[in-house]
């Protein structure tokens, strides 16, 4: 890991280590005791392989993702690529940090840059059409508990339509006007390489416009010819997203507490939405306030840093110790690539 990668692994667990111990000092007393004793474990270990399953639902989007435009990306590589992102996501506002590692992964894979970024892009993509829907959903079907939580749920539910709304005109933009990206691009490499060589500037320009026009293309296959990797895409967008929110359910189950299916559901998509906007490296600060506000709504005071604090570690802390043993593996392959 790179010097300033790990300044800001540090800032952010620190971060959130701070938070925690704040929400934890104002949220334990003399109930904690009692309810600690009922937890079970089983539920705990449960929650930690479902979100391993998670982990897996997404290796299998890039797999048949990238399946879909010629390239074969092996189940375990992909997984690997998902766990080598979860560290770069840790350390960077609205978890923006994985997707170059992810097409840097691609592209080891025999995966062209352009190609690469299209699967990237277009997952991010996918889940914030997941996320809307799922949104949308829960607002119809789940009006009760969706209320409860007040204006905030309302306020994320635009967030999300303004995001996907945003995406979907860059995709716009990328496939009728890539004269237009290339524009953009020309002129920011050329604002940040002015004491660069002319030689290099004109060959990295040379070598951003044909990135685009892969790029280009592979949108179009996607859109076109390559309409299962969509399909595959989505299906396992959502499982990935549903499987993510039961985490939660399971957690509190583990301590004691009714699963709160619904309440809980509603809750994750809030939380999923606001981690996506880009405010504190790996949402450190605003995850565990945020879920801390609204879970103690509906579960004792006594217990909910206790859950909060159990959430993070299986979304965000484990993520960090997948991260860094994956980068342990891709260094040694490197490593041996060299030889």
């Amino acid at each position: 890991m790179e010097k300033s990668q790990r300044r800001w692994l540090y800032v952010s667990v620190g971060f959130s280590l701070l938070v925690l111990v704040v929400i934890l000092y104002l949220t334990i007393n003399q109930n904690t005791l009692h309810y600690l004793r009922e937890i079970n474990p089983l539920f705990l270990l449960l929650a930690f392989l479902t979100h391993i399953l998670t982990m897996c639902f997404w290796a299998m989007r890039v797999k048949k993702m990238s399946g879909s435009l010629g390239y074969h990306i092996g189940f375990f590589y992909s997984l690997n690529l998902v766990f080598a992102n979860l560290l770069a996501a840790a350390v960077t506002p609205a978890q923006a940090g994985g997707e170059p590692v992810r097409i840097h992964e691609l592209y080891k894979a025999n995966v062209p840059i352009g190609d690469a970024t299209a699967v990237v892009i277009m997952e991010r993509v996918l889940d914030g059409i997941a996320l809307a829907a799922l949104a949308a959903f829960a607002m119809i079907v789940l009006t009760e508990q969706w209320n409860s939580l007040g204006a905030i749920s309302t306020v994320m539910v635009y967030v999300t339509w303004i995001f996907v709304a945003g995406c979907l005109f860059l995709f716009y933009l990328a496939v009728r006007r890539p004269d237009v990206v290339k524009r953009v691009v020309n002129r920011s490499v050329r604002f940040l390489t002015k004491k660069w060589d002319r030689d290099k500037v004109e060959e990295l320009l040379e070598r951003a416009d044909k990135e685009i026009d892969n790029f280009n293309e592979a949108v179009i296959r996607f859109v076109r010819t390559a309409k299962s990797g969509l399909l595959w895409g989505m299906l396992f967008t959502l499982l990935y997203w549903v499987s993510e929110i039961i985490t939660a359910s399971l957690i509190l189950v583990g301590l004691g507490q009714p699963p709160l299916i619904f309440e809980s559901f509603v809750i994750q998509l809030i939380l999923a939405i606001l981690m996506m906007i880009p405010l504190t490296p790996g949402s450190s600060g605003i995850a565990e306030v945020g879920a801390t506000s609204m879970y103690a709504l509906f579960i004792p005071a006594s217990i909910v840093g206790i859950f909060v604090v159990i959430w993070r570690i299986v979304l965000y802390y484990f993520n960090i110790a997948l991260g860094i043993l994956s980068s342990i593996i891709i260094v040694r392959r490197e490593a041996k690539a060299g030889e």
